[in-house]
Order: structure tokens, then sequence, then C-alpha cells
């Protein structure tokens, strides 16, 4: 027995070297040649497929790891590879077909187009400043008799106005008729007497003309050779009367008005124009008019002046416009609205909907449809906008298509896309770990661009950048406002000089400046207001 347990003891030992022998050459087969068979998987894989950037968790969820980890089921990280993570200033949104049509999205053709800008106003009628005319006598007296007692009522040139009685007048009339009976009697006389008497004649009328004592009377006076105790005041133009302050038998002073009077024949136009609109506007430019109380008709006048202040409460400048009143439809203070003639642009121009911008108060933004349900929000350099339509000077070109409605919704689809893309993997090229060990994912992705200042205001912190191309954010070349992080950056800046300067997205489509430095120069960093904000600071 024990024999026999000995030789199957024999037996199984010479299987079992059987099978390792069998198995090390099946492994020698497999193993290329130079390469241990040990080494892990990930490195086999990472010399085949490039360098590994980071590894992202198994069951989809957006976490991360620089390093190699096991998620909290036990399963580990799966590694991405270099050229196989998405771009990470991407910002394309997908939104599926059935979306598309619950959102109602529509997409206009950005096309060449010939842009005639309309500017629209409110307006009131002024009497013509040059019309205006004013009854002040220049002597003291009474008023003895009222032609003209109401206001409103309409008066032509020469027409009588009032009687009055001044001491003052009948002197002079005395004294001209002393000269003129002195010239008389000095006929035989020498020259110069006769010279002196006619000054004297001629002196005591003159200060009667100068007094407004029309040609009428005077000429009475000559003829007849009589004192008048009550001489007419008449109207030195055609008007109507707006202000009447004359009553019968009141004592007026020199210089006191009794009536003022305008000529309605033509009438101001006064528009209040928003200032972003005076650019759009010239001296001799036509307008057309509407009033509330003629809706059906139509008046059209010149533009005559542009007045050279703005009013601070309402950012509007005031425009004059002249225009015939004959028929005397027009009627100072009444209400109109005014519609300055468009001004055609030479050359057809790159154009979108006003719909579809999306201003954020730094950049205006388009979202351009890809195709696919896919949407990029693009930054736009807009001019004019005129009729519904924007003028695009950079960042669209022709053809493209660009969301009309629904735009704020994808926008909002996109803006959340970009949230969470900040939780995902860092940017290809930047280290995995900040100086603290925090996964560089949590840091907004911060972009270079170079430019020269344009403008600056200190005291809200920001800057008027005119930069070069950023392809990090596929930005053409424009110019733009910006915010600075902290505005002591700004302060050794001065307009015109050429900058460097890092921006991060502070919010959705507002980026703000966390470095500026001159071109060339050294770098200027905002001091950090806390630990953490210092974390965010650096590269």
């Amino acid at each position: 027995m024990k024999a026999t347990a000995g030789f199957i003891a024999i037996i199984a030992m010479a299987a079992a070297f059987l099978a390792a022998g069998y198995w090390w050459g099946s492994a020698q087969s497999v193993t290329p040649a130079g390469e241990s068979p040990g080494l892990p998987e990930a490195s086999k894989s990472e010399g085949k497929k490039g360098k590994i950037l980071y590894y992202r968790n198994p069951m989809g969820h957006p976490d991360t790891s620089p390093v190699p980890k096991k998620d909290s089921m036990g399963m580990d990280y799966f590694p991405v590879y270099e050229g196989e993570a998405p771009p990470s200033d991407s910002s394309v949104v997908k939104i599926s077909t059935e979306k598309i049509q619950k959102l109602g999205v529509r997409t206009e053709i950005a096309a060449l187009r010939e842009l005639t800008r309309t500017v629209r106003a409110v307006a009131t009628v002024q009497a013509d400043e040059r019309r205006l005319y004013t009854v002040a006598p220049k002597f003291e007296g009474w008023i003895q008799r009222l032609y003209v007692n109401s206001t409103g009522q309409a008066v032509r040139k020469g027409d009588a106005l009032m009687d009055v009685y001044s001491p003052e007048l009948i002197t002079a009339q005395h004294e001209y008729l002393i000269a003129k009976r002195g010239i008389q009697s000095v006929e035989g006389s020498g020259l110069e007497v006769r010279a002196g008497m006619q000054r004297l004649a001629e002196n005591a009328l003159q200060r009667l003309h100068n007094w407004d004592i029309s040609e009428t009377d005077l000429q009475t006076l000559q003829q007849e050779g009589k004192i008048k105790r009550y001489l007419t005041l008449r109207s030195a133009a055609s008007g109507v009367v707006l202000e009447k302050h004359a009553i019968q038998g009141q004592r007026f002073t020199p210089g006191e008005i009794l009536y003022q009077i305008a000529d309605l024949s033509s009438v101001w136009m006064l528009a209040d124009v928003f200032e972003q609109d005076l650019s759009v506007l010239r001296r001799g430019q036509s307008a057309t008019i509407r009033v509330d109380a003629y809706p059906d008709k139509v008046f059209n006048g010149k533009v005559t002046f542009i007045y050279p202040t703005v009013m601070p409460e309402t950012r509007t400048a005031k425009v004059r416009i002249e225009l015939p009143n004959n028929e005397g439809l027009l009627k100072p203070a009444m209400y109109g609205r005014v519609e300055f003639a468009s001004i055609p642009s030479k050359d057809k121009v790159l154009t979108v909907p006003d719909s579809a911008v999306l201003d954020t108060g730094t950049r205006r933004l388009v979202l351009v449809d890809l195709g696919e349900g896919r949407f990029e929000p693009r930054t736009v350099k807009l001019g004019i906008h005129a009729d519904g339509y924007a003028e695009v000077l950079g960042g669209l070109q022709a053809g493209e298509a660009v969301v009309v409605s629904a735009n704020f919704l994808i926008d909002a689809e996109s803006n959340l896309k970009a949230a969470l893309g900040g939780f995902g993997h860092p940017p290809s090229g930047s280290p995995a770990e900040n100086e603290q060990g925090k996964p560089a994912a949590l840091l907004p992705a911060s972009h270079h661009g170079e430019g020269s200042i344009e403008a600056m205001d200190w005291a809200h912190g920001t800057i008027t950048i005119m930069h070069s191309p950023i392809a990090s954010l596929r930005w053409p070349a424009m110019t733009m406002d910006f915010r600075a992080k902290d505005p002591a950056l700004l302060r050794p800046f001065k307009p015109g000089q050429k900058i460097d300067f890092d921006i991060v997205e502070e919010s959705a489509g507002e980026y703000v400046i966390i470095r500026i430095q001159p071109a060339g120069g050294n770098l200027l960093v905002s001091p950090p207001a806390n630990p953490a904000s210092s974390d965010q600071g650096k590269h």
C-alpha cells in the first residue's frame, strides 16, 4: 500500500511540472521581445495611445482625478488620453430635436443688407424766436383806448394797437411846430440861422420817430401843423397776440411790456433726440411730422439746428426743425412725433436681427446654429441698428444661421453646461493640481490677450481694450469693455498704452481682468483679498 501511494504522488508532481512549463511557454510566446510581462496595463496603453491627461469616473459622474483611483464601489477610474478629451473652452451646447421643437427655436441667415436707419423722436411746436415781437413803449404815458384788446387776436403790420396820452409826446410836437414856424420867420436871415432852425425841427421829428410814432402820424403832424393830445401806437409786425398786458386807462412806464406778438406763418418743432441717435442727424436733413390733432396730415420740414447741450435728466438733445404753417394749423406747445429721413448706407453690410443678439453688458453674443441640434455662443462686434437689424462688424460670417427666438433659453442651457464643465477635466496643457494640491479643474480657466487701451473709467474700475484675436475663446479682434477684478490694477495705466492681460469668466458671459501688464513689462497682479482668492490667482 505504501509503495502504491508513493507512486501516485510521483505521478502528480510530474503532472504539475508539465503544466507549469506549458504556462511559461505560452507567456513567452505572447510577450513581445524587450517588454516585461509584468508591466502595468495602464503603462502599456500609455505607450500606445499617448499621455494620460486624467482619470474619469467609471459611472459618468462629473468627477475626475489626476492619479489612478477607485470609486465608492471599488471600480477603477478610466484613463483619458491626450487627443481624446474635448477642448476645455468648447462652448457648444447640444439640444435634442424634441427639445428644439418645444422651445420653438427659429433661426435666420446672417446676410448682407442695405441698412437704412430711421430716427424717431417726440417734439413740440414752438414759435419761431426770430418772429417774436414785443410792444414796450419807450416813454411814460396812459392808455386812452385799446384797439387790440384780447389774446389770440390777429394783427397786421401797421394796425393800431392803442391810443396813448403822454406829456413827452405833446412836448415833442410843440418843439417841432415851433421849429417849423421859426424856419418860416427866418427865411430872409443868414444861412446858419436857417440851418439851426431846420435842425431843431428835424430833431423833434426824430424824437417822435424814436418813440415808435408811425410815419403816418408824423406826416399828419407835418401836413396839418396841429398838436394831437392822443397819439396812436401801431403794430410793427404781423402775427398773433400771444400775451396782452395792456388795459384801458392803465399807466405804463418806459420798457413795460404791453403786448407780445408772434408771426406763426413759420414755426419750429423742437424734437428731443436721444444722444445715441445724434450721430446720424445733419443740418438740412428732411423730417416728417405727425401731430395728434391732425392724424391724417403729414407735415414736412428740415433740420436747421442741433443744440449743443444734452439734458442730463433725459439724456436727450434738442433738434430744431423749421416748417411752414401758412394754414395756421400748428399751434405753440402742440405735441407731435418726428421721423428723420433715413440715411442709407453706401454699401451692403452683414446684418443679423436685433432679436438674435444677447447683450451681457460687457459683450454681445449670438447663438450660431451648427446643425444637428448643436448651438455655439459667438461673441460679435456690432455697428449701427436700423429697422430691426444690427450691423455685424466681426465675429460672424455671411451665410451662418443665428437663433432669433428662444435664444435666451438656449443660452441658459449653454451657461449650465459651462458651469458643469467647471467640475470636469483640467484644460489641456495645464497642471493637474495647483500648489496647494487642489484639482486645477475646480479653478476657472484664464485666457490671455494682447491689445491697446482705448479708454479708462477708474471710478467704476472698467477699461476699454482694442484686442487682437483670443484663440482660446474664439474671439476675433474687436474693441470691448472689461471690468478689473481689483480696480487698483488700472492705476498705473493710461489710454493708448499697449498691454498684455489675462481674463477669467466671473459669471455667465462676463469676463473680468485678473492680470494686466505693459506689453513686454512686469506682470501686475491685484493683491489677494483672502487666501482663497490667492489660490485662484496662481497659474
